[in-house]
């Protein structure tokens, strides 16, 4: 059995985020990037499952350099081998053509990948994959197994849990749920020093690849305002706050 996980690198949640060219662009300096949760999630999934059933596991992402040391410690967490098409990752479609491409050539039976980034939360790569190459498609799955042939799924719908039965070839985007976050693996030393022996393959981009949107302006969240203190047996003054200053009675 193959897999395939696609990983984002993404700023880690802790990182001060900050934008240049008048706010038109991220500014990278001094952050730290991580696997976007929502694909460790994913990763941690298909290691579970190669141990399972013998299959073998491959991390693809778009990306320059700079992803390298993400998709090192994917491979240190237990992924077989790692393809980054070379180049940057602009929007999501972009990202999603070059990835399909990659498995128009390459296919696989189960591919996983995060129902979104934690940066710019588009939501709609793995979706988007799933139209061009022509394969079922299961979002915001917080539980899955699978034989080899086919796939039993549970995903989160208004009001409920839907449980599904789909045969392979299928792409999901995992969440919270596909495994415990007690689940999660932590590269351990001889992980580390294997994956400096495992293939991190560079593939070039398709020449008909284009991005179809642009970035024109980053800004902030507001200042939160300071927050007052009134004792609990000051109600008149706590009534005449809500209703003459927050307004809200």
């Amino acid at each position: 059995m193959k897999i395939l996980v696609c990983i984002s690198s993404v700023p880690d949640t802790t990182s001060k985020i900050n934008f240049t060219d008048n706010n038109s662009k991220f500014d990278a300096d001094g952050i730290q990037f991580v696997i976007n949760p929502y694909d460790e999630f994913g990763l941690t999934k298909a290691i579970i499952l190669k141990e399972q059933l013998q299959a073998i596991v491959t991390v693809i992402t778009v990306g320059d350099s700079s992803v390298e040391p993400v998709m090192r410690k994917a491979l240190a967490i237990g992924a077989d081998n790692a393809i980054r098409v070379n180049l940057k990752a602009e929007d999501s479609y972009s990202t999603a053509k070059e990835i399909s491409n990659y498995i128009k050539e390459n296919p696989f039976d189960l591919i996983i990948a995060g129902k979104e980034s934690s940066d710019y939360n588009g939501g709609v790569v793995p979706g988007i994959i799933a139209d061009i190459v022509g394969i079922p498609f299961a979002n915001a799955c917080n539980g899955l197994s699978t034989d080899g042939s086919s796939a039993e799924l549970s995903r989160e719908i208004d009001g409920g849990i839907e449980t599904l039965k789909i045969n392979l070839p299928l792409i999901i985007g995992g969440q919270k749920g596909l495994v415990e976050e007690s689940e999660l693996r932590i590269p351990n030393m001889r992980g580390i020093m294997t994956a400096r022996s495992k293939p991190l393959e560079v593939i070039e981009p398709n020449e008909t690849t284009t991005t179809l949107t642009e970035s024109i302006l980053f800004e902030k969240p507001a200042q939160k305002k300071g927050c007052k203190m009134i004792s609990s047996d000051n109600v008149s003054e706590l009534v005449n706050d809500l209703h003459n200053v927050a307004k809200v009675i």
